[in-house]
Order: C-alpha cells, then sequence, then structure tokens
C-alpha cells in the first residue's frame, strides 16, 4: 500500500487536500496529514472564506520522511507560506527530492519546493500569481493544467483537481 504524506495548515484551500486524499485512498493509498502541530487547523475556501477545521494526523516534529512513499503538497495562500517558513517542514520536502520520491503539488504548494531549492531546470506550473517565485527558483513555468517532470506533478488551481487526480495516482504508482 502506498503512503502519501501531506503537509497543510491555516489557510490550507480545503479542496485542494480533500479532493486528492479521497482520489488517493479511494485507489488504494493511504494518507497522511501532517501540520505544524497536531489537532485542528483551519482550512479555507477561495482562498479567504473560512471552511472546515482539518485534523492533522501528526505534527511536522514528529513525522518522518521515510515513513512515506510520496509527497502531497497543497495549496491555499496562507498554509504554503507558513509551511514553507518550518525549517521541519523544508527538511521533510527535501528528503523526499533526496530520496527521488514523488511529490505533487497544487497551486500554491510548489512553495515549500522553492526553499528545498530543487526546481532549477524544471518544468513546473502552479496558481499564475507565484509563477515569478518558481522562475526565480531556476524553473520554467507553464500555463497547463498539469504538468509532470521527473518525480514532480504540477497543477493550478482546484478546476484542475480531476486531472491532477488521475496524474498523481498514476504517478505515485497506486493505479
Amino acid at each position: 500500500m502506498v503512503k502519501v504524506a501531506a503537509l497543510a495548515t491555516d489557510g490550507l484551500e480545503e479542496i485542494e487536500l480533500t479532493g486528492p486524499q479521497e482520489a488517493l485512498e479511494k485507489a488504494g493509498a493511504t494518507v497522511t496529514v501532517i501540520s505544524l502541530k497536531a489537532g485542528e487547523f483551519q482550512a479555507v475556501n477561495k482562498d479567504i472564506y473560512p471552511s472546515n477545521k482539518i485534523r492533522a494526523d501528526l505534527a511536522i516534529a514528529d513525522a518522518k520522511a521515510e515513513d512515506y512513499d510520496a509527497l502531497l503538497l497543497p495549496g491555499g495562500l496562507a498554509s504554503p507560506d507558513a509551511l514553507r517558513m518550518n525549517k521541519d517542514v523544508v527538511a521533510f520536502a527535501r528528503a523526499f527530492v533526496k530520496a527521488n520520491k514523488p511529490i505533487a503539488a497544487i497551486c500554491h504548494g510548489a512553495q515549500t519546493l522553492i526553499e528545498v531549492n530543487e526546481l532549477k531546470g524544471r518544468t513546473v506550473t502552479s496558481w499564475p500569481a507565484i509563477r515569478t517565485d518558481l522562475e526565480n527558483a531556476g524553473a520554467s513555468w507553464v500555463d497547463n493544467e498539469v504538468v509532470v517532470d521527473g518525480p514532480y506533478v504540477f497543477s493550478r488551481c482546484p478546476d484542475d483537481i480531476p486531472a491532477f487526480n488521475k496524474a498523481i495516482i498514476k504517478h505515485f504508482k497506486i493505479a
């Protein structure tokens, strides 16, 4: 069974976690939600409207990358920004990169990968607002619903979730 770690915290765009999580679990994977601390955090809808509370299964301080086969980085405005500033999150993501494990990022989720400093020469997509950040990190940005480059899968926004889900199930070797 493929084990997927999903990193998120307050300000997560809810559907960018719950949509892929549901698809991955339906395909047979297990998804562990990892946050800055254990317990609940506040998700949002359309980046600003509070939606549901999400329960973190594990705090990042207690998570080990070697326990997982793949990494999911959902977006939202605030969640990826907070995650990228946390040294434990960056080290966790870096361990996936060094082990060449598959990583999927949607919307602003790719911001964590900017901190890992491993996007040079990669082709990516994201929410357009972080295009310049990704290009400054050495990536080539394209406006496609899904981009697969090496171990990475990228998507732009909630509208892309159906295509993103198909791509990550395949890329994570679940089905």
